[in-house]
């Protein structure tokens, strides 16, 4: 028997986020393909616990999951439970159109795709009864039996870590599937935290073709950069001389270090821009960087200490408070 997607990580139905997430974390690293190069059981295997975390891990379809609305690749289930609406068997053996008008929970009642794979569900409900009475076919003969196309393989589900600065200059990332072969996934404009990035065709094997990979997402933080849109920021350490007189300074940017110029008496929380080293939007354009400077002081400086008891200069910054 299949087992359920708590079942696969190994946690009991009720587990709270961070123990799906501890499960998930460990197991990962016992099957990860890398690891396991000679077990192509444990490839599969990682690619049923990642695609149980990527469902279990997001809360509308969890719950959704938990009610039974979902099965375990994560599609909808089919509404069988709703009833035989306006349809009865007519004196013919074939399906008479009631006050309803059409079968509850399918769209456009009988006819089509619809009742040739559903023929065997009726056969099996008024075959008997009707064959007792002599009507060739049960209850709904007038359906042509029709043997159903094979089904496309599984998709498979997978979760990406990329650093911060690879997101931004969007490097490609080398990842493993779970048939052992690796790829360099291209980063598209516009990238989020989050976002889920479709490879077709990538997916489980079936008569019926493969099915698709479908990799979520996770940008890193970044130690000193931090995301504002399209834009990131960088507080930059100068000292009071470049503050005070100037200067052009070496600044990190994701793609390496670049000379900024620092204006003639600038004060901390000014903020300079580079333009273009940000990210990259939906329509192909870059957003900056902006650079926040901060006046580094030093402490027990003596020369600076004799300084300042001499300059009896800088007005009073706070009068715009009115004190």
């Amino acid at each position: 028997m299949a087992l359920d997607l708590y079942q696969r990580l190994g946690v009991k139905r009720g587990a709270s986020e961070a123990e799906i997430k501890k499960a998930y974390r460990s197991l990962a690293k016992q099957l990860h393909p890398d690891r396991n190069k000679d077990k192509p059981d444990a490839a599969k295997r990682f690619a049923e616990i990642t695609q149980a975390y990527d469902l279990l891990s997001d809360k509308d379809k969890r719950a959704r999951y938990d009610r039974g609305e979902l099965d375990e690749e994560g599609n909808p289930k089919m509404p069988f439970g709703a009833g035989f609406g306006g349809y009865s068997a007519g004196p013919g053996g074939g399906p008479q159109p009631g006050a309803g008008g059409g079968f509850e929970g399918f769209q456009g009642g009988f006819g089509g795709a619809d009742a040739g794979d559903l023929s065997d569900l009726f056969e099996g409900l008024f075959g008997a009864a009707n064959s007792a009475r002599g009507r060739p076919g049960g209850a709904f003969g007038g359906f042509r039996q029709r043997g159903r196309a094979p089904q496309k393989g599984a998709d498979i589900a997978y979760r990406l870590k990329i650093p911060f600065v690879d997101a931004v200059t969007q490097k490609p990332q080398r990842i493993t599937l779970s048939d052992g072969k690796t790829i360099d996934l291209k980063l598209p404009n516009g990238l989020e935290d989050g976002a889920r990035i479709r490879l077709a065709g990538k997916g489980g094997d079936s008569p019926g073709g493969r099915g698709d990979a479908f990799v979520t997402i996770e940008i890193e933080p970044h130690r000193f950069f931090t995301r504002d849109g399209s834009n990131i920021r960088l507080t930059l350490p100068i000292t009071l001389n470049e503050a005070v007189l100037g200067a052009k300074v070496k600044v990190p940017t994701p793609e390496g270090p670049v000379m900024l110029t620092v204006p003639k008496g600038t004060s901390s929380g000014k903020v300079l821009r580079l333009k273009g080293r940000g990210f990259t939007g939906k329509d192909g354009k870059r957003g900056d960087q902006l650079v926040t400077t901060e006046i580094d002081v030093p402490a027990g400086d003596s020369e600076l200490q004799d300084f300042a008891e001499r300059w009896s200069g800088g007005g009073n910054p706070r009068a715009a408070f009115g004190v």
